[in-house]
């Protein structure tokens, strides 16, 4: 399982023109689920992720989490985030989960965020083609994988 996370002043999905999720600051989750990743993955990915020190401390210094600025969380499925360019110009998606695989995973990603921030989280529409905006603050972008917890 693998993360994108930006740290934004705000951020928003729409599908077909219509805004489906926002928030203001916080994280801007991008997440994406290959054929392997079971609810450890999940759990491990949420924990790192809301704990995370990238939010600025009185001192102008990232030692701040998401949970200590109380910040929000949107969260987008990215099935591209899993995308495979050894060979040639077009990347292969083999290793992107199934949506019978997938969807499970992401609904955990957002119900375990939700119970540890105590407030719901803002998401995309799963499959959907989505338009992102945010406006990234720092910038700050981190990557994660499940797969590299060592």
């Amino acid at each position: 399982m693998r993360v994108v996370i930006q740290r934004v002043t705000k951020a928003s999905i729409h599908v077909d023109g219509e805004v489906v999720g926002s928030i203001s600051k916080g994280l801007l989750v991008f997440l994406g689920i290959t054929h392997d990743d079971q609810m450890e993955d999940v759990s491990w990915l949420v924990k790192k992720t809301l704990g995370l020190r990238i939010f600025s401390d009185r001192n102008d210094v990232m030692n701040l989490s998401l949970l200590d600025v109380d910040g929000d969380v949107l969260i987008v499925s990215q099935f591209t985030l899993h995308a495979l360019t050894k060979k040639g110009n077009r990347p292969s998606y083999m290793e992107a989960a199934k949506p019978e695989t997938a969807l499970p995973l992401y609904r955990s990603f957002a119900e375990q965020c939700e119970k540890a921030l105590g407030r719901p989280v803002a998401t995309g529409v799963f499959g959907a083609m989505m338009d992102v905006e945010l406006h990234n603050d720092g910038p700050v972008t981190i990557l994660m994988d499940s797969k590299n917890k060592a």
